[in-house]
């Protein structure tokens, strides 16, 4: 089968889709984002893009903070719906009855019902044409404590994560493999000598 070659697009996929808190405990925003990701390690990175027309836009711009709120797959229906309305005609905390949290660190509240926030506060916004990205320091993260095994070992699995794909929302599938398992060498076996 052959390969055929389409002008630049943005088909890189899945991608995580989140919902971004922003602004502060008294006057706050949801917008549901599929463009973020991890850009560093340490110190830890992250990034969203937004429409310059979003009302969520200049939110960020106020207080340079906002928080991603990792979405459950029971959550996909308000994630979506948030994704279409906008924040400037309802109070999307009241309309998708959610529960704003205060963050450990920053003033943006985090959704209660998301099983994982990141708290960002933002060192730069670069201006890219349709969106601005704001890039962030990811300064703490608050999630949900069923996730976690008695010895305090994430099993981020649990938290039932959802990723968007050209358009259409994907839970996760089962783990086909974990990071290195390909280069790893097979244990040896030992064996018991008896006298």
């Amino acid at each position: 089968m052959g390969k055929i070659t389409w002008k630049g697009t943005t088909l890189l996929s899945p991608l995580p889709v989140i919902m971004a808190t922003v602004g502060n405990m008294e006057k706050s925003n949801i917008i549901t984002i599929a463009w973020t990701g991890i850009v560093n390690s340490q110190p830890p990175m992250t990034y969203i893009s937004v429409r310059k027309e979003r009302h969520s836009h200049h939110m960020i711009e106020e207080n340079m903070q906002f928080a991603i709120n990792l979405v459950s797959e029971d959550l996909v229906s308000e994630t979506d719906s948030i994704g279409v309305k906008s924040g400037a005609k309802i109070d999307k905390f009241k309309e998708y009855n959610l529960t704003k949290v205060k963050g450990s660190v920053i003033e943006t509240p985090l959704i209660k019902e998301c099983p994982v926030a990141l708290e960002c506060k933002v060192t730069q916004k670069i201006e890219l044409g349709s969106h601005d990205m704001f890039l962030a320091e990811i300064v703490a993260v608050t999630l949900d404590e069923d996730l976690l095994d008695q010895n305090g070992k994430l099993f981020l699995d649990r938290a039932g994560l959802i990723s968007y794909s050209h358009g259409e929302y994907f839970t996760q599938g089962d783990p086909i493999g974990t990071f290195g398992f390909s280069v790893k060498k097979p244990e040896k076996k030992t064996t018991k000598k008896f006298r």
